[in-house]
């Protein structure tokens, strides 16, 4: 099926996603391919099913070694220091801006396999973890930013 990134207005961002129930379901399999596609597509470091308009709870993070997919992922700890830098959304297009995020977390999730797994990320990974599992909660990068470093948007429209 061919899907597409939903931007911000679109109601189903702001709703909390449902758990997966079955992680080989085969709708839920099928899908796994079509959201890594999009994310690739997109150039995006890290893409959540809401953004293409499906309502679970299923994350892909773009690493080194190919597409990581989490199911049902939860923040189980988060580092007490934090770290200010830069993010934007592929449903927020043209806008960036500062984001405090911690610097570290530990997230449990199940994998495409359906295998319960613990990844404890720092640095970039840690926020692209914290970020795609927002979408999952219904936030937004711009509902945390800081400031504003970037808007295209209002940069095209300037005379």
């Amino acid at each position: 099926m061919k899907y597409e990134i939903i931007t911000e207005g679109n109601p189903i961002l702001r709703k909390k996603s449902d758990t997966i129930k079955n992680p080989m379901d085969s709708d839920v399999q099928e899908f796994i391919p079509d959201l890594v596609k999009m994310m690739l597509e997109e150039d995006g470091i890290g893409i959540a099913a809401p953004q293409v308009g499906k309502s679970i709870q299923m994350i892909i993070v773009n690493q080194k070694d190919g597409p990581l997919v989490l199911i049902n992922p939860k923040v189980k700890s988060k580092s007490m220091r934090t770290e200010i830098a830069e993010e934007g959304c592929l449903s927020v297009p043209g806008i960036f801006g500062l984001v405090k995020r911690s610097k570290k977390a530990k997230v449990e999730a199940l994998d495409k396999n359906g295998k319960s797994v613990t990844i404890k990320a720092e640095g970039l990974f840690a926020r692209v973890l914290l970020h795609e599992i927002d979408h999952l909660n219904g936030i937004l990068f711009i509902d945390k930013v800081i400031k504003k470093t970037r808007d295209t948007e209002l940069e095209n429209n300037v005379l």
